[in-house]
């Protein structure tokens, strides 16, 4: 539809016209307008893109034509407040619009210049365009805080200009005017409320959040105090002058991540890492990556030498890898780009293309934002392997899995695809190695005990619980390595871990033991005959203990301690059980297995018991004794050290 309407309160000039919007777009531009950016301030990222998609436009149009430079040859883009006014413009000297450029562009909605700009290109010039806004409605994000917007034009090499106006509410008008500068000036007319928008803080706040990195300077006046001109030798004091408004850089300009690797120094990669991170240490290592083929995008990821103090809170949303396209920051959360295993990574990735809606806020799901997650997941993973296998930086990669070890873990249970990989990663705390995490699963593997077909492990709240468990003293009698298990993931994760380069995962508290060819033949007989010498005994225990326990057995795993609880090799393990019931999970009720010791003199004592009372006794105290020894709380303490007290006092008796 087209419409004119006449004004004939500029006497002796052109009337300006006014224009419907070329479709009934009145209540789209308001829905736009109000629903489709979630966050206001992002009006001028859209316009800071469009000043410099024209900047870019006029310099591919100024190889042919230099004349389009006039007499302005250096680009920039200029933000200026008013407040008595209560404007804010947006202004630059890039390639301006024509009066039917201005119509077709910003008079219809989603028209975008640049998106026809590009497809004018060809070949290397359209490889190397640097244009940011290919969506055609980034311009109507001013109406989130404008009431009345403005646009003053002028194409290089024109004459006259053009004053575009609008208040959003479906109609703009159209008028000549002279305009000395080239390029286009976005005057915004603040809405009552909004005067935040006029404050200097703010707005450069804005600029280096979302276009720090736009190619071009980003100019905005600054008081500055300017120098005295009293001489030495006056006594008279004059009076401070005014501060003087002078224009100055807010942007950095160029990113680093542009750069080639060549032109970049470590110190130039720590400096840009605390800069965008805020972190006031050095980055552990960082890789720098640029992708091309089907698509491209550039990557500079950096690994933190601290956990932040919320990294493990579930409420806290992480901000890890920035997301650019075309240099334009777009959004910094992580999950989009980096798994929740990768928190800890901080950086960005920059695309070429990488579609997204039209407000530039949401990234529509598709193959392409696949296969940058991807892609990033495994430099990730490289840089790791290289750090954990160079001798020389074993400390660094000490420092790395002391902050974010437990974080990388949770990725064996996230990720599948690269389960092994990050599984070689971890590091282990063993019954060899005690003290130091630095065990890998290689290592691990690689000093095997011989005959030994498995891993072994074993999950507790603390080290000095899980290496003094009675469940390891068989290991320790044949020198069978174990991993001492103490994060609260462990469990999450040897649920999901299974077996590692073909070695199969074993828990020393779970299942009937079988130590394959690491036991002998003669001690597999002697096993078969204590186990037909104990049936008595068994039977006589799990009697006296009925459904506290699933059975009662002969133990393969104790040396030194009458007895033990073990849980089924499909069923949950006690500390597991701890771990849900202290998070205020309702677990059903599970009898463990009671494996017996019959070469150790109580149960040798319990099984010369005829008495059935003493029988009963002596069972329960051993097995409320097997409780505590693997971390776990009795129901009824009390009971507990009445029959332990009855036994001291019997033994005292016989003493005497």
């Amino acid at each position: 539809m087209s419409e004119t309407k006449s004004d004939s309160s500029n006497a002796g000039q052109a009337a300006p016209e006014t224009h419907g919007f070329q479709a009934e777009v009145k209540q789209l531009l308001q829905l736009m307008i109000h629903s489709m950016y979630s966050n206001k301030e992002v009006f001028l990222r859209e316009l800071i893109s469009n000043a410099s998609d024209a900047l870019d436009t006029l310099r591919f149009e100024g190889i042919k034509n230099d004349k389009l430079y006039e007499d302005d040859p250096d680009p920039k883009i200029w933000i200026e407040t008013d407040k008595d006014a209560g404007t804010l413009t947006v202004g630059d000297n890039g390639i301006g619009m024509t009066r039917e450029e201005a119509m077709e562009r910003i008079g219809t909605i989603a028209k975008s210049g640049t998106q026809a700009f590009l497809n004018s290109l060809t070949g290397e010039e359209k490889k190397d365009a640097q244009l940011i806004g290919q969506f055609g409605v980034g311009f109507y994000s001013s109406f989130i805080v404008a009431d009345r917007v403005t646009v003053e034009t002028r194409r290089g090499g024109e004459t006259t200009g053009v004053r575009w106006e609008s208040d959003g509410g479906g109609e703009y008008t159209l008028e000549e005017i002279d305009k000395p500068r080239r390029g286009t000036e976005v005057t915004l007319h603040l809405r009552e409320g909004e005067e935040e928008f006029l404050e200097h803080q703010r707005l450069r706040h804005m600029v280096t959040t979302y276009s720090d990195h736009v190619a071009f300077p980003i100019l905005m006046q600054e008081e500055q105090q300017p120098e005295s001109s009293n001489d030495a030798n006056d006594t008279e004091e004059e009076e401070t002058p005014e501060p003087e408004l002078v224009w100055k850089q807010v942007n950095r300009g160029a990113p680093l991540w542009t750069q080639p690797k060549s032109q970049i120094s470590d110190e130039d990669y720590i400096e840009f890492y605390k800069h965008t991170c805020h972190d006031f240490e050095a980055p552990l290592t960082w890789t720098h990556n640029k992708v091309e083929g089907s698509q491209e995008y550039t990557s500079l990821l950096y690994i933190p030498r601290r956990a932040p103090f919320d990294l493990f809170d579930p409420q806290s949303k992480q901000h890890g890898v920035k997301l650019y396209v075309q240099r334009v920051f777009i959004m910094d959360d992580s999950e989009k780009l980096m798994p929740r295993y990768m928190r800890f990574v901080k950086g960005i990735i920059d695309s070429n293309d990488l579609p997204l809606n039209v407000s530039r806020e949401i990234l529509q799901s598709n193959k392409a934002l696949e296969k940058i997650r991807s892609g990033s997941v495994k430099k990730v993973l490289g840089l790791l392997e290289s750090m954990a296998h160079d001798d020389e930086r074993a400390d660094d990669y000490a420092t790395f899995w002391n902050e974010f070890g437990q974080v990388l873990k949770e990725g064996i249970v996230e990720d599948s695809e690269n389960r092994d990989k990050i599984a070689g990663l971890c590091r282990f705390r063993t019954t060899v190695d005690e003290s130091d995490p630095g065990v890998s699963l290689d290592t691990y593997i690689g000093r095997m005990a011989e005959g030994q077909d498995k891993i072994y492990y074993i999950t507790a709240d603390t080290i000095a619980e899980a290496k003094h468990s009675p469940h390891l003293e068989i290991f320790k009698k044949k020198n069978i390595e174990v991993l001492l298990l103490t994060d609260r993931v462990d469990e999450w994760v040897m649920a999901h871990l299974t077996e590692y380069e073909g070695k199969e995962f074993s828990s020393v508290a779970k299942g009937a033991l079988d130590l394959g060819d690491a036991e002998t033949e003669e001690e597999k007989q002697q096993q078969e005959k204590l186990e037909q010498e104990s049936k008595d005994l068994c039977e006589r225990i799990k009697n006296a203990l009925g459904d506290r326990v699933n059975e009662v057995r002969v133990t393969h795993r104790l040396t030194d301690s009458p007895a033990c609880l073990v849980a089924d090799e499909s069923g949950m393990s006690a500390h597991l059980e701890r771990i849900l019931k202290e998070a205020g999970q309702t677990m059903p009720n599970q009898t463990p297995h009671l494996e017996i010791n019959p070469t150790h003199p109580l149960v040798e004592k319990l099984a010369s018991e005829e008495a059935e009372d003493s029988v009963e006794s002596f069972s329960q105290l051993l097995f409320e004794q097997a409780i505590l020894a693997e971390g776990g709380e009795l129901d009824d303490p009390a009971t507990f050290v009445s029959r332990m007290n009855q036994m001291l006092l019997a033994v005292s008796k016989g003493a005497a």
